[in-house]
C-alpha cells in the first residue's frame, strides 16, 4: 500500500513539474490584458484561454508556492515558456507599452500620425476622439470644438489596447497638471490660442514673449494678426494644405485666415509647450507690431519692428540673406 501511495505521489509531483516547468505558449505575439483587482484564479483562467499556459492549475500551483503580488496590465507573450517564467513576468509587472512622443507645436493631425505609427489605432479614430471629447476641457474652454491645444506635448506610454479616447484623456490630464503649475486659470482659450501661434512662429525661447507681444499689440489695435500658421491650420482642416503656403492660400476664406479676419482664430492651431504658454500668459511689454525671421541667424531668431517702414527694411534684409544663401 505504501508503495502504491509513494508511486502515486511521484506521479503527482512529476505531473506538477511537467505542468510548471515544460515550456508552453504561443509562437507569435499574444496580448493578455489583466484588469486591476483580478484574482490569481481569474488570471490563470485568462492565461489558459489565451494559450499562454497549458493549464490554469499549473499557474495556481506556482502562485501558491511563491505567494507573490501580481500586477495588472497588458502582457505580451511570443514564445513558449515555463509557467514559472510567465508568473515571474506578471509578478514583476513586465507590461508591454507603446510610446508616443508629442513634440511642442504638433497639432492634432501630427499627433494622429504618431499614434497610428505606434500601432494604437488609426489617424481617423484619433482625430474623431479629439473632436468628440471636447467636453473634457469644457470647464476651461466652454466653446472648444475639439481638444486642439490641450493635448500636452510630452512622451506617453500606453497599453497596446488603449483606445483613442483613453489616449486623448491622458494628454488632457497632463495639460491640466501643467496649467495648474503655471497658474493658468483665466482666459484659458485666449492664452492657449496665442501660445499655439507663438509655438508655431518661433522655436527660440527668448523670442517667444516678443512674438506674443506682437500678437497682443495687434489685437489691441484691431489689426489682423496675419500669421501663416493659422492659415495653414484652416487649410489642414479642409484638406487643402499642399505642404507649401501659396498666395492663393492667403486669399482663401476660412475662419482661421488671420489675413482676412481680425482677432484671434476660432481656437488653438497646435499644442503649445510650457515656454509658449508662459509667453502668452506674460508677453513682453513692447511697441512691436511686426516680426520676420532674421535671415542670417542659424538659431532662428526674429527681427522685430514697431513701424511698417522698419519692418519692410527687415523683410528686405531677410530676402537678401535668403538669396545669398541660395547662391552658395
Amino acid at each position: 500500500m505504501m508503495l502504491v501511495l509513494f508511486a502515486a505521489g511521484l506521479l503527482g509531483v512529476g505531473a506538477g513539474a511537467w505542468l510548471v516547468l515544460t515550456p508552453y505558449g504561443p509562437q507569435t505575439e499574444t496580448l493578455v490584458d489583466i484588469a486591476p483587482g483580478s484574482t490569481a484564479a481569474a488570471i490563470g483562467r485568462k492565461l489558459e484561454a489565451a494559450g499562454v499556459v497549458r493549464s490554469r492549475y499549473g499557474f495556481d500551483m506556482v502562485r501558491w508556492l511563491r505567494h507573490g503580488r501580481l500586477e495588472a496590465g497588458v502582457y505580451a507573450f511570443d514564445h513558449p515558456a515555463p509557467v514559472t517564467e510567465v508568473y515571474a513576468r506578471i509578478a514583476r509587472g513586465d507590461v508591454v507599452t507603446r510610446t508616443v512622443t508629442v513634440p511642442e507645436g504638433a497639432n492634432v493631425f501630427d499627433i494622429a500620425a504618431r499614434v497610428e505609427q505606434a500601432g494604437l489605432g488609426t489617424r481617423k479614430e484619433f482625430v474623431a476622439a479629439a473632436e468628440s471629447q471636447a467636453s473634457l476641457i469644457a470647464d476651461l474652454d466652454p466653446g472648444a470644438k475639439s481638444l486642439e491645444g490641450y493635448l500636452f506635448p510630452d512622451t506617453y506610454r500606453f497599453a497596446p489596447t488603449a483606445t483613442a479616447v483613453e489616449i486623448v484623456s491622458s494628454m488632457v490630464r497632463r495639460f491640466r497638471t501643467v496649467a495648474g503649475q503655471l497658474g493658468l486659470k483665466e482666459n484659458v482659450h485666449e492664452v492657449v490660442t496665442i501660445a499655439s501661434l507663438v509655438e508655431r512662429e518661433t522655436a527660440v525661447n527668448g523670442d517667444r514673449p516678443l512674438v506674443a507681444s506682437v500678437f497682443m499689440n495687434r489685437l489691441a489695435q484691431g489689426m489682423p494678426l496675419r500669421t501663416d500658421p493659422s492659415v495653414i491650420y484652416g487649410l489642414e482642416l479642409t484638406g487643402r494644405w499642399r505642404g507649401v503656403i501659396y498666395a492663393s492660400d492667403l486669399a482663401r476664406d476660412t475662419p482661421y485666415n488671420t489675413y482676412l479676419h481680425a482677432g484671434l482664430p476660432p481656437g488653438p492651431v497646435a499644442n503649445p509647450g510650457i515656454p509658449s504658454l508662459r509667453a502668452a500668459m506674460h508677453p513682453a511689454k513692447t511697441g512691436y507690431l511686426y516680426f520676420v525671421a532674421e535671415g542670417t541667424d542659424a538659431q532662428g531668431h526674429s527681427l522685430f519692428a514697431a513701424t511698417l517702414a522698419e519692418h519692410n527694411h527687415n523683410v528686405a534684409a531677410y530676402r537678401r540673406a535668403q538669396k545669398k544663401a541660395g547662391e552658395r
